[in-house]
């Protein structure tokens, strides 16, 4: 294989001082998803999605694009999910500090939990095995192919954190199956697939501002939350978080604005692209290349104006299809999001790697 540039982590810390730094990081992880690194936007992101989600309870007509994908599962899928982030860092934090290495701790909030609530609804017993799964299998799969497969091969860390999703979620839909109080599934979720039944409804107009809209509401898809106040939260913290201290708002440093604009640009491209499919089916993966191979190439090499477009553009248009493939193809009580992960861990892996053999793609542009 090619070598590749070194890929900065989306955030490192080596130590907790105490129990208030030990809460701001967990907060934090809320947002590793999107590459960033802050409490604040965490806990904005957290309370737009609120906001949307009463809103969408009480049919405002600012509510946005309905959270958690119309379910009116919101509430119980970020309670598994929070939980199943406090204890992965319960659990696995020490690998931080025994690494000094960035670790994949946030995994359970993007995948497992809230995925399981999804699936078979909000209840006490749902919300606590897919918090306990997430912590117990997720993020140790994670972290076994983030130290064992991602860095002795110069791979992104979103591979092994992505790969680590999509392998314990299957396992941990196959589980389900078998576990007793895991009722027979029956929540509705978007798959892509015609005829398939979700809470949705067919956008009617895809104008200018429906594709601004939809660009916000990408950011926080990957947190199974997918409405523009959230979005709109995650990014005013991050920025904010950012300009107050450069050094703490991700490991991307002085490039995290580059990051965001190949986000940005990765999510307008991908809206527009594939909008007619957002039409057809109510709901599309276009949100798959922001948190993956668009700023995975950033942090590969450099920030370059070729790796923004490059990245950008290429995970825009492969991304979303693949991702919609895949889902198709799981079983009912499979949680569909395994195909965002699946095409996050492939693409990423062969479009930074395809790239990193062309001229202005090397380690000399990463290091520029």
């Amino acid at each position: 294989m090619t070598n590749l540039p070194r890929i900065p982590a989306a955030g490192t810390l080596t130590g907790h001082r105490g129990t208030t730094d030990l809460i701001t990081w967990v907060i934090g992880d809320a947002t590793e998803p999107g590459f960033a690194h802050s409490a604040l936007a965490g806990v904005l992101m957290v309370a737009g999605g609120m906001l949307g989600h009463f809103a969408f309870r009480a049919d405002k007509r600012w509510m946005g694009f309905p959270v958690s994908s119309g379910t009116g599962l919101y509430l119980w899928a970020v309670g598994s999910a929070s939980l199943g982030l406090a204890l992965s860092n319960a659990a696995w934090d020490w690998t931080i500090a025994a690494s000094a290495e960035w670790q994949p701790t946030f995994v359970p909030f993007a995948s497992v939990p809230p995925a399981v609530v999804l699936i078979y609804g909000g209840r006490p017993a749902v919300a606590l095995t897919g918090a306990v799964l997430g912590a117990g299998l997720t993020t140790p799969v994670a972290l076994a192919a983030v130290n064992f497969g991602c860095r002795p091969l110069g791979l992104p860390t979103v591979v092994g954190a992505t790969t680590g999703m999509w392998v314990s979620a299957v396992i941990v839909f196959a589980l389900c199956r078998r576990l007793p109080w895991m009722r027979a599934p029956r929540v509705p979720v978007p798959r892509c697939k015609t005829g398939s039944q979700h809470h949705l409804t067919v956008a009617a107009r895809q104008g200018p501002g429906w594709v601004a809209r939809r660009v916000l509401a990408d950011f926080t898809e990957a947190q199974f939350i997918g409405n523009e106040w959230a979005g709109a939260g995650l990014l005013v913290g991050t920025v904010v978080n950012y300009l107050a201290d450069p050094a703490s708002a991700s490991g991307a440093g002085n490039l995290l604005p580059r990051l965001l604009i190949a986000q940005a640009l990765s999510a307008g491209v991908a809206v527009v692209v594939w909008r007619r499919q957002w039409a057809k089916y109510g709901w599309y993966p276009t949100f798959v290349p922001v948190v993956s191979v668009a700023p995975a190439t950033v942090l590969a090499f450099g920030g370059t104006v070729q790796a923004i477009a490059a990245g950008a553009t290429l995970g825009a248009l492969v991304a979303p299809p693949l991702a919609a493939a895949i889902a198709r193809r799981l079983p009912t009580d499979f949680h569909p999001f395994i195909g965002n992960v699946v095409s996050m861990a492939v693409l990423t892996t062969v479009i930074v790697t395809g790239l990193s053999i062309l001229p202005g793609f090397g380690p000399v542009a990463a290091n520029q």
